[in-house]
């Protein structure tokens, strides 16, 4: 582990990122740290400060469906771990993240030294994850390897046709041209097995947390 490693932690709420921050300061001698309060400020995060080397994500913020934040930055940048940090630890949920790519979990509800471990677990290189009881999901593997076969644009894209959004407004939104997004929805249709932008968008609706959140 660098005697100075940069973290970025992803939530909307200001008090838990500063409580984040402060149990950091009882574990890591030294670190840099950065902020983001939605998916769109992640991103421009990641892209603006590449000695980023963990990022620690709540689940729900503006702009994210759920793991998508998570399948965006695994994809974008697949070296950089990601530990999620959320309320909801439903064992479904945990394993879910771990089956899309996450290095680490930690439940909001875990004491301070548990999320200090958790952190210099995975930047040692490890994972961190608590006892889960929710078996390995062969449905959820196989959606994780569809999704990573999209671009980050693709993905980008296939978010805003979640949203209802038609090609014009796609275009719009990311600043494409209106063929460039019609040539985009084109391949993700075809890399998810769907036949249609419904179809896509309900893939997409899988990713939230509260489909894995009921009781079984």
């Amino acid at each position: 582990m660098s005697s100075e490693p940069t973290l970025l932690v992803a939530d909307d709420h200001p008090l838990f990122r500063a409580a984040v921050l402060h149990v950091l300061q009882g574990r890591l001698p030294r670190f840099r740290t950065l902020e983001a309060a939605s998916a769109a400020t992640l991103g421009q995060a990641l892209a603006e400060h590449p000695e980023v080397e963990l990022v620690l994500l709540d689940l729900s913020m503006p702009g994210a469906r759920g793991f998508s934040a998570l399948l965006h930055v695994r994809g974008e940048y697949p070296e950089l771990p990601v530990v999620i940090i959320s309320s909801n630890d439903h064992p479904r949920v945990i394993r879910r993240a771990q089956q899309f790519g996450a290095a680490g979990f930690i439940p909001k509800s875990a004491p301070a030294e548990t999320m200090g471990d958790a952190v210099v677990a995975v930047l040692d290189g490890g994972s961190w994850f608590p006892p889960m009881a929710a078996e390995r999901s062969e449905a959820d593997a196989e959606l994780a390897a569809r999704l990573a076969q999209l671009t980050p644009q693709q993905f980008r894209v296939l978010l805003c046709l979640a949203d209802g959004l038609l090609n014009k407004q796609i275009a719009a939104t990311l600043g494409l041209a209106e063929n460039t997004v019609k040539v985009h929805v084109t391949a993700i249709l075809k890399k998810l097995a769907c036949y249609s932008r419904t179809q896509a968008a309900v893939l997409v609706k899988s990713l939230e947390t509260e489909d894995g959140a009921s009781s079984d």
